[in-house]
């Protein structure tokens, strides 16, 4: 039997020594706020900048690993390579044997758990320092045969294709280009929350994801029926999955996304209609799905948590042929909850298969599937007193529990192909369809109680903000297709990654309904001494109208590596969009629009990476919902100039990164002084600011992600009033505080004694922030602490992890944004999420 013995020829290089409510005010808040900041940005300055942690003894040292999933004797001669360890094993004893992908900073014997993880081997240091590989001491032992010493050897690697997925930070993102790019070569600014800070945290939503990305905040909209964020100080109402657009606000319910299949989260920050299309202008929030992959995976999740929150997930992976040419993929969730608020429940069952076939090593092709039924409550917030969220405690709902319900379906399909005619060319086609169809029960509320806190059940002429029933049915479907071709050639000195695309979009929402009706009993309700309904209301629903909207664009991009480590992006779309009224048969809107947008980055050093970039927006139609007779207006557009730079400390463990953006968005609709059944679009609204974002590992098994947004300037520019006056001009835009941010950091024991243990805890804080474009009240700021335990653990040969998350410790009533009128979202006082999970 053959005995190989791995010893590198390769010098040892180092790492070195770098190895309910509580109101402040605006400016305490705003100043609070950046002290956590800064300090903590100075905190990683100073590490990086004086002496690490020394290396006690050879264990200790950590090496940067980039070895791809293949044959486990070659990933073992990698390792080497790195490490220049000896490595001493039986060839019989990995014949067959794949290893998983390592990338990412790692002591040897880190990494070399990871190589060995889940294969049956185990290994030894022995007496002259080189490692023994051996069967795992559960099975049979083998004799060990004479030693045959081989050659030093060189393995050259294949590209990376995904980072480590237990790394925070990651090296390569698409959504900023359509094409697989280095952020670091990026030149613009791109924020990733990755899959092991989804299971650090806890993440069942997006916007608890979100909350760890400079310049976005989750929002409240619809009576908590959409997920909305406000990005560089605009309102974002569309998400994307894998590049296709999952719009909102057209009149399918986008809220309870689930996140059971995401394997990770990219935002774009400013315009992406250059790759997107018609867009918001704040920034592109694309749901990077989990694909089928070769090497098996299993695991299995339980969660419980406050106000009887149960979720179960399930993740199962692995190849169906033998060749690995057929992959699969299954990810299921079902969540049951209740709430703080009064009469909110949730109850959702989520599942999505995928499948994987590698025709041949050009050619692949994926089918993928997600199927949705929710059976939730809505929450309809809580109503404005004075200049402040109404005094009333945090349970209070203003929602009656005889009309309040969002019962429905979302099912996905998507199906993608590519084909690499060689080395430099690539063609690629994506087709999908997504169906919603929901009965949605609403109680709306709109303007303030009176003194008494009465709300009049509409409709009333009484001096006091009324409440009434908005409920529907709605249907709706979404087809998508593109068509991608990729090019990489050179001319003269120039390298080149060109880009041309073809893409459709359609939407249909098929609506019957009734809004505004006025309760049946009783003159006013009373924020302070409720009361509600004792039975369902008896409702006819007036169907339509239906509509639809559909647009193509063509786009080009770029890609130019120049000389002296000079990176350009440069394109320009072309957008045409339709909307239609299908009840009353008209065409409503007709949008066409050219869409440039171009940057440069300059990377002097492997570290250092400096640009600038200039982009334009197609944004949402102004005369999409126009009834008969109404006139056509121009859609909404945006600009925006960004400067910025993105940095690698300790190795490339952490990124970080700066940016300063100036935003414009115009054509924003106002009403017209000598007529007031129409508009006009002279309407300007502008945000400038500075956002600083750091992730990564500063020492091995201390990880971070931080973000922090100094929101300098968010203003309404231009504005008119019915009277002709200067309307808002001047004031705040609505949710956007000045200063807002997170920092999370875990530590996972390194020393054998406590290996498996992992502590963790961050904070979310913001400052005050503006309830409507009127300025008529205020949210106040807040500070809340998050914490993290767990410990993992081997039995029979699987992992075990039993976890621990509490949210809002300090139990602070804090609100999470307003629907830009008087109702205002509410978040949760202190939880605990509990969890025991599964891995093999």
């Amino acid at each position: 039997m053959m005995h190989i013995v791995i010893n590198s020829c390769r010098p040892l290089v180092l790492r070195g020594r770098e190895s309910h409510f509580e109101e402040v005010s605006a400016i305490q808040a705003d100043r609070k706020i950046k002290t956590y900041f800064f300090s903590a940005f100075f905190i990683l300055m100073l590490c990086h900048a004086l002496p690490g942690h020394a290396d006690v003894d050879g264990n200790s040292k950590v090496f940067k690993f980039n070895i791809p999933g293949q044959n486990m004797a070659a990933s073992l001669v990698a390792f080497s390579e790195t490490t220049g360890n000896q490595l001493s094993y039986p060839a019989a004893l990995v014949k067959d044997i794949k290893s998983k992908p390592l990338s990412g900073s790692y002591t040897a014997d880190q990494a070399l758990q990871k190589l060995l993880a889940s294969s049956g081997i185990t290994y030894r240091h022995t007496d002259n320092d080189a490692i023994a590989l051996a069967v795992d001491s559960s099975a049979q032992s083998s004799q060990p045969a004479q030693a045959t010493t081989l050659k030093a050897m060189t393995v050259v690697g294949t590209a990376k294709t995904d980072d480590d997925p237990t790394a925070y930070k990651v090296t390569n993102a698409s959504t900023a280009t359509k094409t697989d790019t280095p952020i670091m070569e990026t030149p613009y600014s791109v924020a990733v929350v990755s899959q092991q800070v989804f299971q650090d945290q806890q993440v069942i939503r997006v916007e608890d994801a979100l909350k760890n990305v400079a310049g976005v905040q989750p929002g409240f909209s619809s009576g908590g029926l959409n997920e909305t964020f406000m990005t560089r100080g605009f309102q974002t109402t569309n998400l994307y999955r894998d590049g296709f657009l999952l719009p909102a606000g057209f009149g399918a319910s986008d809220a309870g996304r689930q996140t059971a299949n995401i394997e990770r989260i990219e935002v774009l920050k400013g315009p992406g209609s250059i790759l997107y299309g018609r867009s918001d202008p704040g920034g592109v929030i694309n749901l990077v799905t989990k694909r089928p992959q070769a090497t098996p995976y299993h695991s299995l999740q339980q969660q419980f948590g406050s106000y009887d929150r149960y979720r179960t997930t399930a993740d199962s992976t692995g190849a169906i042929t033998p060749d690995d040419k057929l992959l699969y993929r299954v990810n299921l969730s079902y969540e049951n909850a209740n709430s703080f608020r009064d009469f909110v429940k949730t109850d959702s069952v989520f599942f999505a298969p995928s499948l994987t076939w590698n025709i041949s090593d050009r050619t692949q092709a994926n089918m993928n599937i997600e199927y949705n039924h929710f059976d939730n409550t809505i929450d309809s917030g809580i109503p404005v007193v004075g200049n402040r969220p109404a005094p009333v405690s945090r349970n209070l709902q203003v929602a009656d529990p005889f009309n309040n319900k969002n019962v429905g379906d979302r099912t996905y399909v998507g199906f993608d192909w590519s084909h690499k005619f060689n080395d430099e060319w690539k063609f690629s086609h994506r087709f999908g369809a997504e169906f919603f169809d929901a009965a949605q029960d609403f109680t709306f509320f709109s303007g303030k109680p009176d003194a008494a806190g009465n709300l009049a059940n509409a409709p009333s002429a009484l001096p006091m903000g009324k409440r009434g029933f908005n409920n529907g049915n709605s249907q709706q479907q979404e087809y998508y297709t593109t068509l991608n071709l990729t090019g990489k050639f050179d001319t003269a000195m120039l390298k080149h990654t060109m880009l041309w695309g073809f893409d459709y979009f359609t939407i249909d929402n098929q609506f019957a309904g009734a809004c505004c009706q006025a309760f049946p009993a009783g003159a006013t309700f009373n924020i302070y001494n409720p009361t509600y309904l004792t039975a369902a209301p008896n409702i006819d629903f007036t169907p339509g109208p239906n509509r639809n909207m559909d647009w193509y664009g063509l786009y080009f991009q770029d890609q130019i590596k120049f000389p002296f480590d000079v990176y350009g992006n440069f394109g320009l779309r072309y957008d045409n969009a339709v909307g239609r009224d299908l009840t009353a048969g008209m065409v409503t809107t007709r949008d066409a629009r050219v869409s440039p947008r171009g940057g440069l980055l300059w990377k002097p050093q492997e570290w250092l990476s400096v640009y600038g970039n200039y982009s334009e927006n197609f944004g949402p139609s102004n005369s999409l919902f126009n009834g008969p007779g109404q006139q056509a207006l121009p859609p909404q557009t945006s600009e925006e100039w960004e400067l910025g730079a993105k940095t690698e400390f300790f190795n490339g463990r952490l990124s970080a990164s700066f940016a300063y953006f100036d935003l414009t968005k115009q054509n924003l609709p106002v009403p017209d002084p000598i007529n007031p059944n129409i508009t006009r679009t002279v309407g300007e609204q502008e945000s400038r600011g500075y956002e600083f974002q750091a992730t990564g590992e500063i020492l091995p098994g201390w990880k971070v992600i931080g973000a922090y947004t100094n929101l300098a300037y968010a203003k309404i520019n231009k504005d008119v009033d019915f009277n002709g006056g200067p309307g808002d001009t001047g004031n705040r835009m609505f949710a956007t505080p000045r200063n807002f941010g997170s920092l999370w950091n875990t530590y996972e024991f390194q020393n054998a004694g406590l290996r498996g243990l992992k502590l963790g805890g961050g904070v979310v804080a913001s400052g005050q922030s503006q309830g409507t474009n009127q300025n008529d009240y205020q949210l106040p700021g807040y500070t809340t602490v998050n914490l993290l335990a767990s410990y993992g653990l081997k039995v029979a040969g699987k992992r075990v992890t039993f976890q621990l998350n509490a949210d809002n410790l300090l139990d602070k009533t804090y609100y999470q944004g307003t629907n830009s009128s008087t109702r205002v979202g509410i978040n949760p006082p202190r939880t605990f999420l509990g969890s025991v999970k599964l891995e093999f």
